[in-house]
């Protein structure tokens, strides 16, 4: 990377600050609490967790990083709920494979396995299941993993939403490689592997029948063989995240948190697709926050920076990686944004999401 100053502006006095707090003392469950924000680290926080108990599951990653047999495994598992069932560059199948196949490349395994549960609404078309289902089946075979086991289940009519997906996977974790947000250490170079907020405009565009100029598509890949090659470079990068549920600023605010560092980003460098900031400005949403499913973010030591970032470039799913920030001393715990005018603002944890139901 090129000498530059530390991008982190005058420090700001956060005490000062005044900000009414939400209430979230709710005694049902609001859409909000599947959001990936806020809510839904605090039911994970608050209920889920003190009832498991365990201290695998205190990683808190995108997938569990587990010894078993002389051998370190990832395992993860996800539902998906994604309404319709097809959009613009994929479908709830599609999904299914490449969030759990992505959830166990962030801890740097190529899956190997997949489970998959399907829960069917009683009156859904056999053509709808076979669509979904051959959109899986594809999609694993170009991910290259292999479904190996499954289950189906039928609920009554009005109690589902045709098609609902649960898979869970399994791969190898590399030797030398270890992957976690206790890793980062200011002076980290922030670098995002192409353009943000494409799928969740790609299927609010069609649920919501809304017209933009051009079809928007979903960004819907598997990121096994981009973060194989930029473990070829080095295999000591700090942390992976897919920014799915709650966008980038999620991802960087919990990375943030977990790390006890503060974040510095270059609003201006974050790739965002003229089409998705225009259709943003008119729906009154931030790119920051909209779910990604074919994209990543890396917190990579700054020496190796530069080569990581040309190996990102070479790649199919990185040709438009960019470096947009950095880890640093201050505001331990926060992303603030540098914006395009000079300015900052704090990029906050979301509290619930702004689409819901696009994953």
């Amino acid at each position: 990377m090129s000498d530059r100053t530390e991008l982190d502006p005058a420090p700001l006095d956060i005490e000062a600050w005044t900000c009414p707090a939400p209430v979230r003392d709710r005694p049902r469950v609001v859409m909000g609490h599947g959001g990936g924000g806020a809510l839904s680290a605090e039911l994970v926080q608050q209920i889920f967790a003190p009832a498991y108990g365990g201290e695998t599951l205190s990683q808190m990653g995108d997938a569990a990083v587990l010894a078993l047999g002389g051998a370190r495994l990832a395992f993860s598992t996800d539902s998906y709920v994604v309404r319709p069932l097809f959009f613009p560059g994929g479908s709830i199948g599609d999904l299914a494979v490449n969030g759990t196949v992505n959830d166990l490349a962030m801890s740097g395994a190529r899956a190997a396995y997949l489970s998959c549960g399907f829960i069917l609404e009683e009156g859904v078309e056999l053509e709808t299941v076979t669509r979904v289902a051959e959109a899986l089946g594809a999609a694993a075979r170009t991910a290259g993993v292999e479904v190996a086991t499954g289950d189906t289940k039928v609920v009554e009519s009005g109690h589902g939403d045709g098609v609902y997906i649960n898979t869970a996977g399994i791969g190898l974790v590399p030797a030398g490689v270890d992957l976690r947000p206790q890793r980062v250490v200011p002076g980290d170079v922030v670098i995002v592997s192409g353009a943000i907020g494409v799928h969740g405009v790609a299927v609010m565009s069609v649920r919501e029948g809304l017209e933009f100029g051009v079809e928007i598509e979903s960004d819907c890949a598997a990121l096994g063989g981009l973060v194989e090659t930029m473990l070829a470079v080095t295999p000591d990068l700090h942390v992976l995240r897919d920014p799915t549920r709650g966008g980038l600023a999620a991802s960087l605010n919990e990375i943030a948190a977990a790390s006890g560092t503060g974040v510095v980003l270059r609003e201006r460098d974050v790739p965002v697709p003229p089409e998705v900031a225009n259709a943003c400005a008119i729906l009154g949403l931030d790119p920051l926050y909209i779910a990604n499913e074919g994209k990543l973010v890396a917190f990579v030591p700054r020496e190796h920076a530069d080569a990581v970032l040309a190996a990102m470039r070479a790649h199919p799913l990185g040709r438009d990686a960019a470096v947009v920030g950095e880890a640093v001393e201050t505001h331990p715990g926060m992303v603030v944004a540098r914006t395009g005018l000079g300015g900052t603002r704090v990029v906050d944890l979301p509290i619930g999401e702004q689409l819901p139901r696009i994953c």
